[in-house]
Order: C-alpha cells, then sequence, then structure tokens
C-alpha cells in the first residue's frame, strides 16, 4: 500500500504455514509510529529550548521522522519511481534551506505518522492472517507402519493416517477413515453449526474436534492443505486492485511531474515579478498541498480491512476489484441445486395401491436401483435398510429400468413408460410439489409410487428476503423441469424462476438481467462456470475444499449458509462506501489547498497540519471496512423454522421420516482430479439421463 503513496515498498510476502505468527499488531510495536513519537517529543522540546539547542533538537525530529520516508524515496527514484515521499522530501529540505527548519520538522513528523498508520493497518490484517496458520497444530500424531508417532505438522505426508483426540484441532484436510465426531468449522467456513462427521467424509485444517476420536487420511500437506490455500488467496486477493484503487494510481502517478513542474513555475515565475524568497517559499507549500498521499491510500486500507474481515467469517473477496462489484450488485442471479436446494435428494412419500405394502414399494424400486449411482436411486436406496440387487437389471434410456426381483419382473420408471392407472392423481400432485416421480411394477402389477425431492435449505427464504430488503432484485435460474422449478422458487420466495436452461442459456439470461444493473450469480462454480464469468460479481457457493470453485468466482461463501449471500453484500457496500467518502475528501483537500498554497493564504506549517490529518482520518476512516458489523454469527435454524420454510413447497405431502445420503456434490480433491462427473442439467428436466428410471 504504501507502494502507491510513497513508491518505497516491494510486495509483502504471504504468511507461510510453517513460520510462526508475529506478534500482535499494537500500534507502539509499529517502526514509524516509534519513530514518529519520537520526532514530536523532539519537536516539543524545541518550544522549551533557546539558542541553537531549538534549531539542534529541531533539525534531530526533523532526521528521525524523515527517517521513515526519505530513504525509501530515493531508493525509489533510484528505480525511476515518482512518489509523493518525493514531493515531501523537496519540500523539507526547501523548509530547511529556507530556515524553517521547525516546519520541515514539523512535516516530518506528521507524514511518518500517516506512514505509521498506514503500516498499522497493513500488519494488523497480516497478524489475522498468521492467526488463521496458527489455529493448525504444531504436532500431529499418526500411524504409520502399524505405530502411533508424533510428527511435526511440515512433515505430515499424503496417505498418512493421523489420529485426530477429542478437543484436538485437525492439522491438515483428509477424509475420515474411522470414528464418527462434530467438528467445529467456524475457522474455514463462518458456520457456527457443528457438522456431524463419519467415514468418508471430507475435513479441513483447522477445525476442532468434537467428542469422538477420528481416524484421517491426509489428502494435503501443510503447505497445500486448505487454510494454508485460503490465506494465501486472500494474501493475493488484497494485493489485487478495484477500479477506485487504479482510479487513485492514475491521478497520483501524473501528479507527481505536474506538481514538481508547477513548483518550478510559481517560483521562477514570482521570482520574475516579485520577491524570489516569497515565490520560492510558496512554490515549496504547494509541494506539501499536492500530496495525492491520501487520496492513494483512499481505497487500499479499506479494501484490505474489508477483505481481512471477510476472510474470517467464511467469506472470501477476491481483491478491490470484486468488493467494488459486489457492493454494486442490483440483480442477484441463484442457481438450483446445491445454491437454493442442499443437493441431497430424499424420499419424501411413497403412495401404494390398496392392499400393497408401503415397505414392498421400497424393497422393489431399491432392488432395480442398487447398482445405480444417481443421487435419485441413492435417496431410494437410503430408504431401505438393506436392499438386495435385482437381477437382469437394464436400463431403459429415458424410461427408467427393468429386471427381476426375487425371480419375478419388475419394472421402475417415469410415468408413461409405467402408466399410473388409479394413482394418477397422486402422481401429478407430487410432482406439482416440485418431486420426481417413479413408478413401480412387479409382474405386469402397479404397486405404487416413489417420490424423490431435493429439499430446499431451511435458510433459504430468509436470505432471499433479506436480499429483496436491501433493494435487491432475486432470480433463480434452473435446468430443472419447470414444475420442480416453480415449486422450489415458491419455497424460497422467489418469483422470478427461470427453467429448462442449459449452461449457456443462463449465461445468456445474465447478460440479459445485467440491463437491470450490475449483476451477481450464485453457483457450485463447476456447472454454472459460463454464467459466473458473465456475471459482473461470481459467487461460488459451499466452495470450502473446491479449487475450481474458487478460481471460477469472483467470491466464495466457504459454508453451507446461504444467509452469508445478504451478510457478504452487505459488508461490500459498506466497504465501498467508505473508500467512497475517502476518496471525495482527499480529493476535496488537494483541491482546496493548493490554490491557497499557490496564493500564499496557508502556510508550510498550516498545509502540512491539514493535509496529514487528513491522511490520519482517510486511514481511520477505511479501517472501519474491517468490522465485522454487516457479518454476524447466524444461529442455527430452529426446527419450527425448518418446518415453516418448507410448508411453502405447494401441496407438500406430510413427509416419511427416513435417513438421507448426500450425494450429488461435486468437489475435488486437493491436487486431484474430480470425485465424480458433475451433474448436467439437460433442458426439460433434472438431472437425470434416464437411467435411473425417473425420466428426467
Amino acid at each position: 500500500m504504501a507502494d502507491v503513496c510513497c513508491g518505497t515498498d516491494t510486495p509483502s510476502q504471504a504468511p507461510s504455514v510453517t513460520e510462526p505468527a508475529a506478534p500482535p499488531a499494537a500500534v507502539w510495536r509499529v517502526r514509524e509510529l516509534q519513530a514518529a513519537a519520537l520526532s514530536g517529543a523532539l519537536l516539543l522540546a524545541s518550544l522549551f529550548l533557546s539558542g541553537p539547542w531549538d534549531v539542534t533538537a529541531q533539525l534531530a525530529a526533523l532526521a528521525v521522522g524523515g527517517a521513515t520516508f526519505v530513504p525509501g524515496t530515493l531508493r525509489g527514484l533510484l528505480r525511476g519511481r515518482l512518489g509523493v515521499g518525493l514531493l515531501m522530501t523537496i519540500a523539507a529540505v526547501g523548509a530547511v534551506g529556507l530556515g524553517e527548519y521547525g516546519e520541515a520538522a514539523t512535516l516530518a513528523f506528521l507524514f511518518s505518522i500517516a506512514e505509521g498508520l498506514e503500516g498499522y493497518a497493513v500488519a494488523r490484517t497480516q497478524h489475522g492472517l498468521r492467526a488463521l496458520l496458527d489455529l493448525v497444530p504444531s504436532t500431529a500424531n499418526v500411524r504409520r507402519g502399524g505405530i502411533e508417532t508424533e510428527v511435526a505438522v511440515a512433515d505430515l505426508r499424503v496417505g498418512d493416517v493421523l489420529l485426530v483426540k477429542p478437543g484436538e484441532r485437525i492439522a491438515t484436510d483428509g477424509v475420515v477413515a474411522a470414528g464418527r465426531s462434530a467438528l467445529d468449522t467456524s475457522v474455514v467456513t463462518g458456520e457456527s453449526v457443528p457438522a456431524e462427521v463419519g467415514p468418508g467424509a471430507e475435513v479441513f485444517a483447522g477445525c476442532v474436534n468434537g467428542a469422538g476420536a477420528l481416524e484421517i487420511t491426509v489428502t494435503a500437506t501443510a503447505e497445500d492443505n486448505s487454510l494454508a490455500r485460503l490465506v494465501h488467496i486472500v494474501h493475493e486477493a488484497q494485493e489485487r486492485k478495484g477500479n477506485s484503487q487504479r482510479l487513485a494510481e492514475k491521478f497520483a502517478r501524473p501528479l507527481v511531474p505536474g506538481v514538481l513542474v508547477l513548483a518550478g513555475l510559481i517560483a521562477a515565475l514570482g521570482s520574475l515579478f516579485g520577491d524570489p524568497g516569497v515565490w520560492i517559499e510558496r512554490a515549496l507549500v504547494v509541494l506539501v498541498a499536492a500530496a495525492p498521499c491520501a487520496f492513494a491510500l483512499s481505497v487500499p486500507v479499506a479494501v484490505v480491512a474489508a477483505i481481512g474481515a471477510a476472510s474470517k467469517a467464511g467469506v472470501l473477496v477476491k481483491g478491490g476489484a470484486a468488493v467494488e462489484s459486489l457492493g454494486k450488485v442490483k440483480v442477484v442471479a441463484l442457481d438450483k441445486t446445491g445454491t437454493l436446494t442442499r443437493n441431497e435428494p430424499a424420499v419424501i412419500d411413497v403412495v401404494t395401491m390398496p392392499g400393497v405394502d408401503r415397505a414392498r414399494v421400497l424393497d422393489v424400486a431399491a432392488a432395480l436401483e442398487a447398482r445405480s449411482e444417481h443421487p435419485l436411486a441413492a435417496a431410494i436406496l437410503a430408504a431401505v435398510d438393506s436392499p438386495a440387487p435385482g437381477e437382469d437389471v437394464a436400463a431403459v434410456p429415458g424410461n427408467g429400468l427393468t429386471g427381476t426381483v426375487r425371480g419375478r419382473p419388475a419394472r421402475l420408471g417415469k410415468p408413461g413408460f409405467v402408466e399410473p392407472g388409479e394413482l394418477a392423481d397422486d402422481v401429478a400432485r407430487l410432482q406439482d410439489a416440485g418431486a420426481t416421480v417413479v413408478l413401480v411394477e412387479q409382474d405386469g402389477t402397479l404397486l405404487g409410487a416413489v417420490a424423490v425431492r431435493d429439499e430446499v435449505r431451511p435458510e433459504a427464504a430468509e436470505a432471499v428476503r433479506a436480499l429483496r430488503e436491501q433493494g435487491i432484485a432475486v432470480v433463480m435460474l434452473t435446468g430443472d423441469n419447470a414444475r420442480t422449478a416453480a415449486a422450489i422458487g415458491a419455497a424460497a420466495g422467489i418469483e422470478d424462476v427461470r427453467a429448462e436452461l442449459l449452461p449457456q442459456d443462463k449465461a445468456r439470461i445474465v447478460t440479459e438481467l445485467q440491463a437491470r444493473g450490475p449483476v451477481a450469480m450464485v453457483g457450485d462454480g463447476i456447472n454454472d462456470a459460463p454464467a459466473l464469468a458473465t456475471a459482473d460479481a461470481g459467487i461460488a457457493m459451499g466452495a470450502m475444499g473446491s479449487d475450481v470453485a474458487i478460481e471460477a468466482a469472483d467470491i466464495a461463501l466457504m459454508g453451507e449458509d446461504l444467509r452469508r449471500l445478504p451478510d457478504a453484500i452487505a459488508h461490500a457496500r459498506a466497504a465501498r462506501g467508505i473508500f467512497t467518502q475517502n476518496l471525495l475528501l482527499s480529493g476535496a483537500i488537494l483541491v482546496a489547498l493548493v490554490p491557497l498554497a499557490a496564493t500564499g493564504v496557508l502556510g508550510l506549517a498550516t498545509v502540512v497540519a491539514s493535509h496529514e490529518l487528513a491522511e490520519v482520518v482517510v486511514i481511520g476512516n477505511g479501517i472501519r471496512a474491517g468490522r465485522k458489523k454487516h457479518l454476524p454469527a447466524h444461529a442455527p435454524l430452529r426446527t419450527a423454522d425448518k418446518a415453516a420454510v418448507q410448508a411453502r413447497v405447494p401441496a407438500r405431502p406430510a413427509p416419511v421420516p427416513l435417513a438421507v445420503v448426500p450425494a450429488g456434490k461435486v468437489l475435488l480433491p486437493l491436487g486431484g482430479a474430480p470425485a465424480a462427473e458433475p451433474a448436467t442439467e439437460p433442458a426439460g428436466g433434472g438431472c437425470c439421463s434416464g437411467s435411473c428410471g425417473c425420466g428426467d
């Protein structure tokens, strides 16, 4: 950041997972502020001294304060970079040349304060990143060759079996091999509700284990795990610049040589027609008055603070441009699967023919679906305790499945492939409720119908309502069929529903929506990549562990709570408002001070005080963007709240208390290929090619 201001600094390095966290970024630990305090003390002492001692104290104050910016300015000048520090250096040297030692020392003192506060703002954010890495323990217990041993976290290898006791933090990413527990994932997702995990579940570095012991197969080293990657990406994001920040830089670059020329003209022309001493002094005052350090700091400090606060709340914002784009959003387009819904299809109802037991319908359906890996098949299998696979099972593309169950022919498929008969009204009711319905037949006799639905997230309606309260229009985009889309939209409180879309259709609609204002697209970051790239702000939902999601989007919601979306937008709007205030204030200061200095209304001391006070105000105001006022920790939804949301689905049948098997979520193992092919959503119905029998 000081690179913009004074042209002195080199880009900072991202914190390393193997380095200890730096001490807290206390104000008194900042070197520039320590120098400013000493410079101020010497300047104050000069007021009580006389003779040569007061000048000595003033020169000492100048030397101490100037040490914070003059060396860097000279290094930048040797590299051909003209920074604001050069204006300050020339002004200080000129003031000394005119015998104004006290004013030169005042300039150095106040400028060192501004430099120190900027350093403090950056150091505080860097410490926050290092504190994230500090959440990982320094050692971990592993089992190698059947022997349990303690190793340094940096020595963990992919494939190691990590042993995590109750209450311990997980040292790196992995997959649960044995044991069950509840994890506090707030450090990486921002969610306050513990996550239940068991064999096969992905877990991430920094999470706190609950009451159960876990054995975890390591999938990433300490340098490559999710927490280290998060810190690295946030650090890179802080280096990215938004439009407002680039505006400040574009303004600052030509201003420095322009001011030097202006000051030279004032000194030369004034000396021709008046007292050279007066006009040279005014030229030096103009140099100080036109220093755009406050203007250049207006955006970076606010952006750094905003990104740091968001990352701690589970919202990954990739730079100043993303903060600006998100803060301007007027329309939010939401994908359905995995965003508005859980992407965990479950059996919600089983309708039977007279005299047929519900268990028999599920038993025959599960036997035909036993070897299918489709999410809808997984939902049916989860409803049966011990499904027995059928024989000679074959798929009828676009229709369903046929086979033999316990020696008797059976079929499962969409209405039309298997006639609904007396269940036609029930089938229509379930379809209108947003469910996918398959009919089950054995020995040519209809047994019943099974309804499967991907349930709406319980917090979806609350999140949509919060977006509307912010004046944002909400649109749902999905490849699912129109009836299912309408039911899900009604449950979430969304009136504008666009269904039966291909990925390219979503991108086209995003373009059309941009006529109404800046658009944010929220999706899984994989199937919705074209729409995410087209939108003004692409937002990946539930992106922890997915490199593709993070790369495809400008913003990533690391957890699964959709309420983080309106929170993130409110946070970005607040940050954008803060750096807009900074730009207007610092611009107004420049416009006011330069002519007043050039005409002699203001002297050097007044200009220095006014200008440096503006810098302090800008930095202090920018730090406010780091407050988490708009990123609250949401309490988990109560059972009554969840029931109220689900009740909004039209004609929702009474649910059957069955287990739910997560399925269909696409996550990339760190450094590996996709664990499963992402489901597509072809126009005209859902994500199924027909092999599961749902007919979508």
